[in-house]
């Protein structure tokens, strides 16, 4: 995992209840490096029915406030493990969207 990462995740914004999707691909490892994410350093649990995690990509359905933060990508395999650069997720509320559109 020497290389950096092909594809690091990018800020997403998103009104709360929409989904919310970040992909990043990791470096190329032998063997392939497995894909984790990290919301504000803590690993993200994708046993909560919201949100799957797919070869490179995380997608939360349903987004709460909750899960806004600062999310990495890491990739790793036997030899180690690498993070990706932070990518915000933000999350509005709705009375905050319809301040923007009227």
């Amino acid at each position: 995992l020497r290389d950096d990462f092909r594809q690091t995740p990018s800020d997403v914004v998103v009104a709360a209840g929409e989904p919310a999707v970040m992909e990043c691909i990791p470096p190329r490892g032998h063997p392939e490096p497995t894909i984790s994410w990290k919301r504000n350093n803590i690993r993200v649990n994708d046993r909560d029915e919201r949100i799957t995690i797919r070869g490179g990509k995380l997608m939360i359905s349903n987004t709460r406030k909750s899960d806004a933060g600062m999310y990495v990508c890491v990739g790793t395999n036997m030899v180690g493990e690498k993070d990706s650069d932070p990518a915000e997720l933000v999350v509005f509320g709705e009375l905050f969207l319809n301040l923007i559109i009227s």
